[in-house]
Formats: structure tokens, sequence, C-alpha cells
């Protein structure tokens, strides 16, 4: 009867994983065939035994390979064009100015918050080269 439970469980785990397809359930389908390889080897395993057996499997498995996958993940890093506009020139459409926090530009036709890298003030209508990209704000200064 134990090894139909845990021959049952392994199906149930591998659907489950091609169901999410986010390997949640993986280490539990591992784990479940590893007590049931222990149940058909050891007769006198109690069920008590198998659980035990299961449950120290499936923390070692997630414990040693859960680190490794999100490291591997992790590496996929999806970069942005916003790297692509230092450099280049923008015009100021409203006066930027540190002490009323305002002040936006247009870039390559799109109205973006800007900020004055060295802290003056920048008039409307003024040249500004763009220096860095802090989230939604362009770090600029006037095109010399």
């Amino acid at each position: 009867m134990d090894i139909i439970l845990w021959a049952v469980l392994i199906i149930v785990f591998v659907i489950v994983e091609f169901c999410t397809v986010q390997l949640v359930s993986i280490w539990l389908a591992i784990a479940s065939l590893i007590t049931l390889i222990c149940t058909l080897c050891f007769d006198s395993l109690s069920f008590i035994g198998q659980t035990t057996i299961f449950v120290l499997t499936s923390a070692v498995l997630v414990t040693v390979t859960l680190p490794l996958i999100r490291k591997r993940l992790n590496k996929t890093h999806v970069a942005t064009n916003s790297k692509l506009e230092i450099g280049k020139t923008a015009t100021v459409i409203e006066k930027i100015d540190p002490d009323k926090n305002t002040g936006r530009v247009t870039l390559n036709g799109v109205d973006w918050g800007a900020v004055s890298a060295d802290g003056k003030i920048i008039p409307k209508d003024s040249i500004v080269v763009i220096k860095e990209i802090k989230s939604t704000k362009l770090i600029v200064e006037i095109k010399s």
C-alpha cells in the first residue's frame, strides 16, 4: 500500500510541475521517488520512517538546489535603452528650478522630468546634455 502511495505522489507532483512550470513541486516528486526506492529496498521501513525520508529529502533538495536555480535565473537582466540617451541633447520646455522642484525637457519627442546636475536654474528653451538617468528623471546640464 505504501508503494502505491509514493507512486501516486510522484505522478501528482510531476503533473503539478508540468501545470505550473515554476519548479514548485519537482523537489517533492524527486523526494517521493527516493522514498519509493527506500520503501522497496527496506521492507521493514515504517510509514513514519518513510515520511521522515520524504521530508528530509525534500528539505535537502530545496535547500541545495533553490539558491543555485535562483542565481541562474537572476542572471537574465533585461536592459533598457535608457542608457543610450546619456550624452544626447534635449530642449528645456519648463524651467529647471531645484528650489521649486520643477523642470521638464523634451528628448526625441518625449517629455521627461529633469533635474539640474549642478543644482543651478536652467531657463526654458535651453539646450541641455543628459548626464544621467535616475528613475524617470533626466539629470542634465547646459550644453557648452
